[in-house]
């Protein structure tokens, strides 16, 4: 289709072969720019934002795609992914980028199971608690920044070995900070860096790993992801 690009962001026309590889007479071991870098990882993300890749491939992919020298290292890691419509390939990430949650005087607003954490995320709330499990949630940056305008209520980050928050940039009006981070080995990899900034006026903010279960509380297991997890809701 004309209309098409390839999963990496590459136009195809019809009878032409989707995936992502070197074209005729070029050598397959060119050397991959940061633009097909990023082209990748835009698709890596959207596929996983449609339900195609799971959490952990994606994680996989990313960090190919991210360290990968060549064309020829890009092109297995979208070959199996249907191509993108030209349309969201140029606007879908820039979308999705940027995320802002306006809120006052209401119910809850959670984000739990497997959310896709944007860049960036804005929140313009007053008197509703607000909860971003990070458990289950589809990472598809290094940092996420989050800028606060919150009054009253509670703020809760729940993270997992690998996720590290940083509230240093938040400032704090008549607000208790409660901070205890997931124990991790010391070879775990920082998959996310989560930058608290902006103002939180009266109420709390934690931050804190995923509660146990009692079975695992017993077994004196950490917590592990749940099959049972519900997408986010407000």
């Amino acid at each position: 289709m004309s209309g098409d690009i390839s999963p990496t962001g590459k136009h195809s026309s019809s009878g032409s072969d989707p995936s992502y590889g070197p074209g005729p007479g070029s050598s397959p071991e060119l050397r991959a720019s940061h633009a097909d870098r990023d082209r990748v990882v835009d698709v890596l993300r959207i596929a996983a934002g449609d339900g195609l890749l799971t959490a952990d491939e994606l994680d996989e992919r990313l960090e190919v795609a991210l360290s990968a020298r060549t064309l020829s290292e890009l092109a297995p890691l979208t070959a199996d992914l249907p191509p993108v419509p030209a349309a969201a390939g140029a606007t879908g990430a820039e979308v999705k980028d940027v995320v802002k949650i306006e809120q006052a005087f209401s119910g809850a607003i959670v984000r739990v199971g497997r959310w896709v954490v944007p860049r960036q995320l804005t929140l313009a709330v007053a008197f509703c608690n607000v909860t971003l499990d990070f458990t289950d949630a589809v990472i598809t940056h290094d940092t996420l920044r989050i800028d606060v305008g919150m009054t009253g209520k509670t703020l809760t980050l729940i993270t997992r070995p690998g996720i590290l928050v940083d509230t240093d940039g938040l400032q704090l009006l008549h607000t208790r900070v409660k901070h205890r981070q997931p124990s991790a080995h010391l070879d775990t990899p920082v998959t996310l860096r989560v930058e608290l900034v902006g103002q939180k006026t009266h109420g709390r903010v934690v931050v804190r790993p995923r509660r146990r279960t009692f079975g695992q509380w017993l077994l004196r297991r950490p917590a592990s992801p749940s099959a049972g997890d519900c997408p986010f809701h407000e």
